[in-house]
């Protein structure tokens, strides 16, 4: 039985002369007889929890950011009218803030065989999965002196997507996609190495471009336009190792690594192009393949990377290649999202990195520290002396690091968090338009 605080306060005025005697609430309910009598009276008369049915329905998805909304339905079986406070319990990441988490909390009251649906709004601060917890459920007596207490568990999963907050730039990535492709009033000469179709010789044209085949069977003289090849495979790597964890500002490279990711697929499967993708740090951690361009591979790979973390361990550069060997067919793309630290690079990606090459176009792309840039340029002071040495270290070591990979053959893409994602994007177009892939 559990005792409101409105039975706690009667039992303390009515019990006053004996309060040295008897000082626990246990012993003033024990003088005040009437009130005690009161109390199991309510008790007994408020409705019992155990019989008390709950169903669940509602979101089941929900990007990083956005508000999902869960309800519970509530029915009552019983003949007696509830009165009750209940909490939806989900674990503290479901919220940002514990005001948004005061929204688990509900009162109502619930005739009976009726039922009543309730609303819980999850705002959650992690990508992953979020499990309900149990219910808890106070029924109080008609006179509010008394409850019963139980708990019901009904179980539902919340997943948290990745953000994907560079879908903003996909506008004008497929502006120049289509461009490439030829579909607009825009004709990018001398690009790509597919056919596309015959027009009118224009002076200024490639002569290499004649098709005198077709010239000999009409008047005019013909050339061939072409477009990016179509088809094409890119695997991207995702590199969960410790590096991956580290936080640049409030985002962890990782989820900037996934937003980047996430743009790439979108612009390449619209460019016709297959998308596979390998997660790896000692072993395979997430996977998804055989996927072609027209299938729903952005939505696979959304609902693939949201539970996915970074894992405190060392990259095995070796494995990782031969994963990558094994996942990516025929000549592919091979887009690996790491670090540019200098030990991780040196001593493991570039003694594996020939056997990528030698068969692959590849592509590294990493994310910059903005911070490192800001302690670069500081100065007046020794303490900022010394960050400025700090800083302009770091940026040296990282663009070395870079020319050894580009000497390799690897084209580099080096941003912040914010701009890794375009910026990829346009490295993707850039070889496209070279006709490497």
């Amino acid at each position: 039985m559990a005792l409101t605080g409105r039975a706690a306060l009667l039992a303390a005025l009515g019990s006053l002369p004996v309060g040295i005697l008897a000082p626990s609430w246990t012993g003033m309910l024990a003088v005040n007889v009437p009130l005690s009598l009161a109390i199991l009276c309510d008790y007994a008369l408020a409705a019992p929890v155990r019989t008390l049915q709950f169903t669940r329905s509602g979101d089941t998805s929900v990007r990083l950011g956005d508000t999902a909304a869960v309800q519970l339905t509530v029915t009552n079986p019983c003949r007696r009218r509830v009165r009750a406070h209940l909490r939806d319990a989900w674990p503290p990441s479901s919220w940002t803030s514990e005001a948004e988490q005061a929204a688990s909390r509900h009162e109502f009251t619930l005739p009976p065989g009726e039922r009543r649906r309730l609303t819980t709004l999850l705002h959650p601060s992690r990508r992953g999965d979020r499990r309900a917890d149990r219910i808890s459920i106070r029924s109080f007596g008609p006179l509010g002196l008394a409850a019963r207490q139980g708990y019901h568990r009904v179980p539902w999963t919340v997943r948290v997507l990745p953000p994907f907050t560079s879908r903003k730039h996909l506008p004008s990535r497929l502006a120049r996609l289509r461009e490439l492709d030829g579909r607009t009033s825009v004709l990018t000469r001398g690009e790509g190495t597919e056919f596309d179709s015959l027009r009118a010789y224009v002076p200024g044209d490639d002569t290499r471009s004649i098709d005198w085949r077709a010239t000999a069977r009409q008047s005019a003289v013909a050339v061939r336009t072409w477009r990016p090849e179509r088809d094409r495979h890119i695997l991207v790597v995702l590199d969960t190792g410790r590096t991956s964890a580290g936080r640049v500002g409030d985002v962890p490279r990782l989820d900037a690594a996934m937003d980047a990711t996430l743009l790439l697929t979108a612009l390449a499967t619209r460019a016709g192009d297959r998308v596979n993708l390998l997660a790896y740090d000692r072993r395979v951690r997430a996977q998804v393949q055989g996927r072609t361009a027209r299938g729903d591979v952005l939505s696979t790979l959304v609902s693939t990377l949201a539970t996915l973390e970074p894992e405190l361990v060392e990259t095995d550069a070796r494995g990782l290649s031969t994963a990558a060997l094994a996942n990516a067919p025929q000549r592919s793309l091979i887009v690996l999202l790491t670090s540019l630290d200098i030990a991780p690079i040196e001593e493991g990606l570039l003694p594996v990195l020939p056997q990528l090459t030698q068969r692959h176009t590849v592509l590294v792309a990493a994310v910059a520290d903005p911070q490192v840039e800001t302690m670069a340029r500081a100065r007046g002071t020794v303490d900022a002396a010394y960050e400025a040495a700090a800083g302009t270290q770091t940026q040296v070591q990282r663009r070395r690091t870079a020319d050894q990979l580009r000497r390799h053959g690897v084209t580099v893409v080096d941003a912040g968090p914010e701009e890794l994602a375009p910026a990829l994007a346009d490295a993707y177009l850039a070889l496209k338009a070279a006709g490497r892939l």
